[in-house]
């Protein structure tokens, strides 16, 4: 693991963090907590979750990370606006600002703040879809707006190569500016793969329930795969406000005592580990995907996996990990697909998933080259 230059004071800053679940809160603690170990003052700055059944502190240290929360508002939208959070990170001591995520108001505050006291800030992306049309139809004008302070950036982190490549083209910024971190993997360790061959046919779609991930592009194409295959059945995992309209779906088209929808708490990784080896074929046929880790696990235990030809899952495909089909493929079409990976897999003979440690040891080099002001490639 590199070093530290004279324990680095780095403030992250998110605009989420727990106790609420997500990838990018998983991201922040996995590789916070690691930081911390590893030498960096951390100080994470981040918003007071909302509503609360049990007030959190204001400030508190977890695994050697300094932790102050504070007031947003509009707390419950993903556009929170936290007043504090502009003096916090003018005012301290840091020798570098470390922005997760890109999509809120948070980094743009957060760049101002940095750029005011003249601190060397990174941003990784982090970003993701979103089931509203309007807000994806206005997103290529949001990260226009950010531009100016983008490229000011002492970093810019992609956790693909999509992400990376996606800013640069979009904003004509130079290559330089850009490295690659891949989110790492948060499932348990496994010495030795299970030999576990399904029982029956079980397709998994994995996922929020949101309507831009695609379930409901697995439900209309089940009544084709099961002439083929009587006993499949689709498991939709995820949590989400889509979930009522996608059993209204199976229930139209007549497949709802085939269709169950379960959620698995974020941090129960063992679970979720044999929901996958129970799969005959994992699928994420979503319109968007920076970097589909949940696709990227199940090919990791060997499982078949199909995607949508788009954003990062696009990757998997071309790297031969996944069979990637169209996003508007017809019900028809996704049928033949599924099939067919599940009867002529294409698998790869080995799949070596990042791991947080990894991540880590290329974030302290990006640290200490930023503070240097020397250029890092990867």
């Amino acid at each position: 693991m590199a070093e530290a230059i004279d324990r680095l004071n780095v403030l992250m800053v998110t605009a989420r963090y727990f106790p609420c679940i997500g990838g990018i809160e998983t991201h922040v603690h996995e590789t916070g907590r690691r930081l911390a170990s590893n030498g960096i003052n951390l100080t994470l700055l981040t918003t007071m979750p909302h509503p609360l059944s049990t007030p959190l502190p204001k400030e508190e240290v977890v695994e050697g990370m300094h932790i102050i929360r504070v007031s947003a508002w509009a707390p419950q939208r993903d556009y929170r606006i936290p007043p504090e959070m502009f003096s916090i990170i003018k005012s301290g001591a840091w020798d570098i600002v470390h922005c997760q995520g890109c999509h809120t108001l948070v980094p743009p505050l957060t760049m101002l703040a940095a750029k005011a006291v003249k601190v060397p800030y990174i941003v990784t992306f982090h970003t993701g879809g979103h089931s509203s049309r309007f807000r994806n139809k206005i997103r290529k004008m949001q990260w226009r707006v950010l531009r100016p302070l983008l490229a000011n950036a002492s970093r810019l982190i992609g956790v693909s190569c999509f992400e990376a490549d996606y800013f640069r083209n979009l904003l004509d910024l130079p290559e330089k500016l850009f490295s690659v971190i891949p989110a790492p993997s948060t499932l348990p360790i496994l010495l030795h793969l299970p030999e576990r061959a399904p029982t029956q046919t079980l397709i998994v779609s994995v996922g929020r329930l949101e309507r831009y991930k695609g379930h409901q592009r697995l439900i209309t194409a089940l009544p084709k795969i099961r002439e083929q295959r009587p006993d499949a059945r689709l498991l939709i995992v995820g949590a989400g406000p889509y979930e009522a309209t996608l059993y209204k779906l199976a229930q139209k088209i007549g497949v709802a005592e085939h269709v169950e929808i379960r959620s698995v708490p974020g941090n129960d990784r063992q679970a979720m580990v044999e929901i996958l080896l129970q799969a005959t074929l994992v699928a994420l046929l979503s319109e968007y995907e920076a970097h589909p880790a949940a696709v990227e696990e199940a090919v990791a235990l060997r499982r078949p996996v199909l995607v949508a030809n788009t954003s990062g899952m696009r990757e998997l495909a071309e790297q031969g990990f996944a069979r990637a089909i169209p996003l508007n493929s017809t019900p028809e079409e996704i049928a033949v697909a599924a099939l067919r990976q599940i009867q002529e897999p294409i698998l790869p003979e080995q799949f070596a998933l990042p791991t947080w440690e990894d991540c880590t040891r290329k974030l302290l080099t990006i640290y200490n080259a930023s503070v240097r002001r020397e250029l890092c490639v990867f």
